[in-house]
């Protein structure tokens, strides 16, 4: 499944395919709410390069030399705030998405003591994956366009005892 996928920090030159990928995993959800605005759709290059050059996480999933994913993740406190999952749509199905919100959660476990996330709330596929991850709805909202969305979160196994 993903044994041919490496998943490691992403680097500046990897800021047009991270904006590549991202832009046609994120269309599926765009035609799920009808929404060509979501915020993964309408960031830029230059949004993306800042991402990679600040204090948020950046990793990237390669199969062979093509970049076929990626996630962030900002600390605040004592929180993990997962974003951006995307997986190129013709490698979904494959474990990717799984293998990188495990390499970021691994990336930042010793930080923080719990991870926070979002998704639409009718994205059945992405809750699932979140729920297989140990990740629980605390709570429902609407994004700035009015799409209801699903926050997410999980403790960290050194915080809950496990």
């Amino acid at each position: 499944m993903t044994d041919d996928v490496t998943v490691a920090p992403a680097v500046a030159a990897d800021a047009g395919e991270i904006l590549t990928v991202q832009r046609a995993a994120y269309l599926v959800e765009a035609q799920r709410y009808r929404d060509v605005f979501l915020p993964p759709l309408t960031e830029t290059l230059d949004e993306v390069r800042a991402a990679l050059a600040g204090p948020v996480v950046v990793l990237a999933a390669r199969h062979g030399a093509r970049l076929v994913g990626s996630v962030r993740a900002s600390v605040d406190g004592d929180t993990a705030h997962v974003g951006r999952l995307s997986v190129a749509p013709d490698q979904q199905g494959r474990g990717i998405g799984g293998r990188l919100l495990a390499a970021i959660e691994a990336a930042c476990a010793d930080r923080v003591a719990r991870f926070a996330l979002f998704t639409g709330a009718r994205s059945a596929e992405n809750l699932g994956l979140y729920a297989r991850r140990g990740y629980r709805v605390v709570a429902h909202r609407s994004d700035e366009n009015g799409n209801r969305l699903a926050v997410l979160e999980k403790v960290t196994p050194a915080r809950s005892g496990a």
